[in-house]
């Protein structure tokens, strides 16, 4: 495999346990994985060489803007690192740059992002997976996008079956994680893909929805009128199927979720460590913007 650009770049950040200073440095390297797509890959020098989970990022941006290494997308990759978890936040085809992803946009092409986004994550991780050099637990691999990020990785970890998705090659994933996101049919969710999840969404998101309606709201005669599954129908699949979830929601809060959730790590490092890796079963509701009280709880 030719690499087309690799670059290192060290970077030492200063953290605090039990009020002590500790120095961890975190490794930043850039990969091309397809054509002019880029991905970056972030891992700590000071955890273990023994392989853990990975996590993949996929940014916001209406699948029109965005960028992989954008202030939000790199602060929250730091932050995971510094965790200790291998990070790598990808490119992807900005496939609605110069039609925008609104109600004026078709419903095939808004699909056609989807797709098109699901396809280069699966290229994105056959490539990390052949890298023999990268260093990560090949069997526990967790999809984080934001926005049409989250919707990217919502359809890759559920949609596979649906025809227009069954031409992508399956990856076994360990869980998903949707910051403002959405499915275009949560009916695909089986016992087979029904993968420990978690949402963080705000109620009155008003482009993408938290329980089931059209994208942007568009009425049904508009040219982009397509229905989406949002968190609370998404749960409500996953609770039939006995998987375990937790949906972190802002009764108020609107799509700046998409944004404001990459602050929310100690909510992500939870549900990795509880739902992932110890595969405890848990199915909880989590008011946002309330000190993130748990309102609703089923474990074991």
């Amino acid at each position: 495999m030719v690499r087309l650009k690799h670059i290192v770049t060290t970077v030492v950040c200063l953290i605090s346990f039990w009020g002590f200073s500790q120095s961890k440095e975190i490794d930043k390297i850039t990969l091309h994985y397809k054509d002019t797509l880029q991905l970056d890959f972030y891992s700590s020098k000071s955890v273990s060489k023994q392989p853990g989970p990975l996590l993949v990022l996929m940014h916001g941006g209406g699948f029109a803007s965005g960028k992989r290494d954008g202030t939000d997308e790199s602060s929250f990759c730091m932050n995971m690192a510094e965790m200790g978890y291998t990070v790598a936040s990808i490119s992807y085809r900005l496939t609605r740059k110069n039609d925008p992803f609104n109600c004026d946009c078709a419903t095939e092409k808004k699909m056609n992002s989807f797709i098109s986004a699901s396809e280069d994550l699966s290229e994105a991780l056959q490539f990390m997976r052949q890298e023999k050099e990268l260093i990560f637990d090949r069997n526990t691999i967790i999809l984080i996008g934001s926005s049409a990020g989250a919707e990217a990785v919502l359809h890759t970890a559920f949609m596979s079956k649906d025809y227009r998705f069954s031409h992508i090659p399956e990856t076994q994933i360990a869980g998903v994680i949707s910051f403002s996101g959405a499915v275009s049919n949560a009916s695909y969710i089986t016992k087979e893909n029904a993968v420990p999840s978690l949402f963080i969404h705000g109620k009155k998101d008003e482009l993408v929805p938290y329980g089931t309606a059209s994208h942007h709201y568009c009425s049904e005669d508009r040219a982009g009128y397509l229905m989406l599954d949002g968190p609370a129908t998404l749960t409500d699949n996953l609770k039939k199927q006995g998987a375990s979830f937790i949906l972190a929601f802002d009764p108020e809060g609107n799509h700046d979720w998409a944004n404001k959730a990459f602050l929310k790590t100690d909510i992500v490092n939870r549900f990795i460590q509880d739902l992932i890796l110890d595969q405890k079963f848990v199915q909880a509701y989590i008011q946002l913007e309330a000190n993130d009280q748990v309102i609703d709880t089923t474990t074991n």
